[in-house]
């Protein structure tokens, strides 16, 4: 669910019904080689993100993972001891995470969900476990960000962190304010603004 190039948007009808939030097309599970380059990884160091989010043990959500990008490293950091749940509305992009997975013998700390378009849709026996929430990259091509927002307030045990960052040249400065304010609405606290190499983020806390 994860985009890199400059978007085509859904009907100007979005931008009424949830502020200027614009709805985005999904990136394309045939393009996902363009998401996991060494160019990426010298320019977003998701070992690094990881090492800053992630603690040994921890239990975590990465919504819109695409090919696996950021699992990787989550997976790795987690260790044995903590579970990655990659989310992703594309069967194929959840494909290719899994033999990516499998290769690299981090398959056993991951577990695969395919969502629908307009949720996450976990069971309610995980409202509360999630210890660090990602969404990188992906709240634009979602049809309800507010929804999103507090599916996430729910799965986040209270303390949980939860990482939002979205590409500069698609979600203007505007629209990532409006959904910060609609994260606090939900019932998170932003904790940090700063930028993600270019591109705008923000770290957010579930109360305790």
């Amino acid at each position: 669910m994860v985009r890199t190039t400059e978007p085509k948007r859904a009907d100007s009808s979005k931008e009424t019904e949830q502020g200027s939030h614009h709805h985005h097309e999904v990136f394309s599970a045939e393009k996902a080689g363009r998401l996991d380059t060494r160019l990426r990884y010298f320019l977003y160091r998701p070992d690094i993100l990881a090492e800053r989010l992630v603690k040994p043990g921890d239990h975590v959500l990465d919504f819109g993972c695409g090919p696996g990008f950021f699992t990787r490293e989550f997976a790795k950091r987690a260790g044995d001891n903590g579970k990655v749940i990659a989310v992703d509305l594309q069967e194929g992009m959840l494909r290719i995470l899994r033999e990516k997975m499998e290769r690299e013998g981090l398959l056993h700390r991951v577990m695969i969900h395919q969502c629908p378009p307009d949720s996450i849709s976990l069971p309610p026996g995980y409202d509360g476990t999630v210890d660090v929430a990602c969404a990188i990259f992906v709240v634009h091509e979602v049809p309800d960000p507010v929804r999103l927002f507090g599916e996430m307030y729910r799965l986040l045990r209270p303390g949980g962190l939860f990482f939002y960052t979205e590409p500069f040249y698609v979600v203007p400065g505007r629209e990532f304010r409006e959904h910060l304010k609609e994260a606090e609405n939900a019932g998170f606290e932003v904790v940090k603004r700063h930028l993600f190499f270019l591109n705008r983020a923000a770290h957010l806390r579930k109360a305790v």
